[in-house]
């Protein structure tokens, strides 16, 4: 005779999933913590404690590339000999293509024309810093008023905090010791 707790299945990678779905993050808590995390990207530490970036004051973006002169943002180095303004220009056009990718305006993965821009003079570094400023704060308000969390979503909202991550870690390793902040 065969026993009925033979017959029982096991939990499936679907109904899993389902379980978890019960169970999903509020979307609220979603929002909060992307823009959380981009603006300790670009802004610097919210407090004493962070996900990714040192806790010191000017680890962020802006307080990086803050105390840099023209003639510093254009200095070439690293591997392909990039710049800082060349990394600033880059992440300007990231932060666009992520703001229309969350307003589900299709985007081109092309990102070759957004390494067009190398050195820079004073008028310049402080337009490309100003669109910098620009371009944060409108993905900022995009990830704010965003309504629908979907996995698609997601992935861009992450995409552009690790990419920003990335090129805040290539933009300090740039810097000589006399041009890091304390």
């Amino acid at each position: 005779m065969r026993n009925r707790t033979d017959n029982r299945r096991q939990p499936t990678e679907v109904t899993t999933v389902r379980a978890r779905a019960s169970a999903a993050t509020p979307p609220a808590v979603t929002v909060s913590l992307v823009a959380r995390m981009l603006r300790e990207a670009f802004e610097g530490p919210p407090g004493p404690w962070t996900y990714f970036i040192d806790s010191s004051a000017a680890t962020g973006v802006f307080g990086t590339i803050g105390g840099l002169n023209a003639a510093q943002a254009s200095q070439k180095a690293g591997p392909n000999n990039t710049t800082i303004a060349g990394h600033v220009h880059h992440l300007n056009a990231s932060l666009a293509l992520s703001r229309q990718a969350l307003r589900g305006v299709s985007t081109s993965h092309d990102r070759s024309l957004s390494w067009t821009l190398s050195t820079v003079d004073d008028a310049a570094w402080i337009a490309l810093r100003a669109e910098l400023q620009r371009e944060y704060e409108s993905l900022l308000v995009a990830v704010l008023s965003h309504a629908t969390w979907d996995e698609d979503a997601l992935g861009v909202a992450f995409g552009a905090i690790a990419h920003a991550a990335y090129h805040l870690g290539a933009m300090r390793q740039r810097l000589t010791p006399h041009d890091r902040n304390p």
